[in-house]
């Protein structure tokens, strides 16, 4: 099929007409006949796909611009979908969205057997990781991490399971560089917290919705203490208004949870290259430190895939508890 195939030329239920699809089937008609369309209708079919959501709010101009494809091909693609032009299509997919299918992840659909679901899920991430990594401007990773290295003291806010998490899993990582870091969930240590940090600290808010208040009022404090604050969020949040530096997560709604994979994996990746770009800045001297922590961890049997060594702790910890106390 060329580019300027009529939705007249297209078989089946990607036809319009009879065929046309129901609000509920929207998504699966386009997947299931994606690969029947030219290329440029593919590359939209795969943006709407990915982010159904940002599709029912874009107008022509949008899509055509994110796709890389001409105004006059969404049409022939909403034609070729089973639609009666663009306005129907977000209608439908409008639809979809709002009976909640896909119900349990956006591209996973029911009777779908486990290798589609393995597939779907893995190149859902994948895609969405391309086009974040092409949105990202990477200097602003660059700012964070110059600010990071410099800083006396970095606390980490995370508020909600995933947030605090993350929150954790970036203070280990710094403690491992020698900084010194510390994470907090619990609202009023965070406002504690902020409340003591000087021009000298940087404050990291990670929240994907960004809209959280207990978080939004420490990181306020923080601000006017005058530390330098980052923030790993969603551009347009109230979080990312607060941020002097904004490490945008810009990914697309999972089907039944605030914080899905796909923004967790995006996040997981951008505090990795944070880190490493610290790292990198700490020069010839961290790699004796990173060193010396390893020898200490192999010594004592911590991050070893060698039981033995394991298990000689256990057995001087039992030889050690029979022994008598110290009486001094």
């Amino acid at each position: 099929m060329t580019r300027g195939t009529e939705a007249s030329d297209i078989p089946g239920r990607f036809a319009g007409g009879e065929d046309a699809v129901g609000a509920s089937d929207i998504l699966s008609a386009i997947r299931a006949g994606i690969e029947t369309m030219s290329e440029s209708q593919r590359r939209v079919g795969r943006l709407i796909l990915d982010d159904p959501d940002w599709a029912v709010k874009a107008n022509v101009e949008d899509i055509a611009a994110r796709a890389g494809v001409s105004a006059p091909t969404i049409v022939r693609f909403a034609r070729a979908a089973g639609c009666e032009g663009l306005k129907d299509l977000k209608l439908k997919l409008a639809g979809a969205l709002a009976l909640g299918a896909p119900f349990l992840h956006r591209s996973v659909h029911v009777g779908e057997t486990a290798a589609d679901v393995v597939r779907n899920v893995t190149g859902s991430v994948t895609t969405v990781i391309a086009e974040w990594q092409r949105r990202l401007d990477p200097a602003e990773l660059d700012r964070a991490a110059a600010a990071i290295k410099r800083a006396r003291r970095i606390d980490c806010l995370g508020t909600g399971a995933t947030s605090h998490f993350l929150a954790q899993d970036l203070q280990a990582r710094l403690f491992r560089l020698g900084l010194t870091a510390n994470a907090f969930s619990d609202a009023h240590f965070q406002l504690v917290a902020a409340a003591t940090l000087t021009s000298a600290d940087v404050l990291v808010a990670i929240s994907f919705v960004g809209r959280m208040p207990a978080l939004l009022r420490a990181v306020e404090v923080g601000r006017e203490r005058g530390a330098t604050v980052i923030v790993l969020t969603q551009t347009g949040t109230p979080l990312a208004e607060l941020g002097h530096i904004v490490v945008p997560m810009d990914v697309p709604r999972d089907a039944t949870m605030l914080v899905g994979t796909d923004a967790y994996v995006v996040q997981l990746i951008a505090i990795e290259v944070l880190m490493i770009l610290v790292g990198l800045r700490q020069g010839p001297g961290l790699i004796a430190r990173m060193n010396d922590l390893q020898h200490v961890l192999n010594t004592y049997g911590v991050d070893r895939e060698d039981p033995s060594v394991l298990h000689a702790g256990w057995r001087q910890m039992l030889e050690h508890a029979d022994s008598p106390p110290d009486t001094d």
